[in-house]
Formats: structure tokens, sequence, C-alpha cells
């Protein structure tokens, strides 16, 4: 049997194959970022789990999550979306969905890339974690505060330090599995920094 890092619900096969295919894995592909930029900003206040089982009502609402779509929408999109009883139906975090894909197609401008832009804060490598338990994993980092502080210096929405450490997470850009998960030496990475 395979050891798992503790959050996973070992019973939930949704809960099993984000950990084991997707969590920590790096991305470097600007659609899915902008997928993760609005998942992570749907979840505040909620659960992950939550977030996850909706996910797939969010692509078809959300038109894939291509940002040059979901930059488009207007009044009557959020209404619509507003009655739509698949997804979370919140209308500050459709509007800043809306809101920071018009931000993400300006930094994908500035800087070639949305990929180039965030991997910046990491020095372009993933950071290796070496944590033992579940409790010694921060809720933020300083360079997820960096990155929340311009994020929102760019007008971006729901992008607090947490958020911002959560998609860092999720995207690979830290590897935040346990030490005693077999996919912290899969999903591996090559810049150790934090020892616990």
């Amino acid at each position: 049997m395979k050891t798992r890092c503790p959050w996973v619900d070992v019973d939930d096969p949704l809960s099993v194959a984000y950990h084991d295919e997707e969590w920590g894995v790096p991305v470097h592909d600007d659609l899915i970022w902008f997928e993760f930029l609005v998942l992570e900003g749907i979840q505040a206040g909620l659960s992950w789990m939550t977030v996850l089982r909706k996910r797939e009502n969010l692509r078809r609402a959300f038109d894939g999550f291509v940002p040059e779509k979901v930059a488009k929408y207007d009044s009557r999109k959020v209404e619509r979306l507003l009655g739509d009883a698949g997804i979370v139906r919140n209308r500050r975090k459709i509007e800043a969905a809306i809101g920071n894909a018009k931000l993400f197609l300006q930094v994908q401008e500035e800087f070639g890339s949305f990929d180039s832009y965030i991997w910046s804060f990491v020095e372009g490598e993933p950071i290796v974690n070496r944590w033992r338990k579940p409790s010694e994993i921060p809720v933020a980092t300083d360079e997820a505060m960096a990155m929340s502080a311009d994020l929102i210096d760019r007008g971006f929405k729901f992008v607090g330090p947490t958020i911002c450490y959560a998609y860092m997470q999720a995207a690979g850009m830290v590897n935040d599995h346990v030490v005693g998960c077999f996919r912290h030496d899969e999903v591996g990475g090559t810049r150790r920094r934090r020892i616990a």
C-alpha cells in the first residue's frame, strides 16, 4: 500500500487522483495556470475538495478556462453563471475571475507567457521541501508574499499570500509532499531549501 500525504482521503478516488497525478507537478502551460488561478480564487473560504468536485462544471461554465474567452464576459454572462447550480455561485469570485482573465492576458503580453512571469518568483525552479508532517508546512512563504504583492499591484483579486502559496503547491512551484509520501521523490525538483 502506498503512503500518501495525510490530507488525502484514501476512500475518495477524486482526492487520491488529484494527489497522485496532479498536486505538486510543475506546470508550464498557461491554460493550466489560468485554471488554477480561477480555482484557487473560487476556493477561498471553502474546502479544496468542494472545488475539485465542481471542477468539471466550472470548466464547462468558464469555457475551458480559456482566458481570452473569460476576459470578454459581460454582465449577462455573470448573471447566467450566478444561475448555474453546478458551480460556486459567488458574484465577487465570478467577477474576480473575469477581471483576472484580463490581467492575465496583460501579463502574457508583458512577459511572453504567464509561465515566465510566475516562475520568476522561485527563480525558475521548484523549491523542494522536506516536511515530515503537515503541521510543519507553512500557510505562506516569502515567495508567496512577493507573488501576492505583485499580483495585487497589478490589480488581481483573490490572490492573498495563503492563496498564492496554495497556488504554488498545486502547480509544483514547491514540492510540499511530506517526505514519507511516495510522490515526494517522484515529483522531485532540484532546488532544496527547507529542511525539517
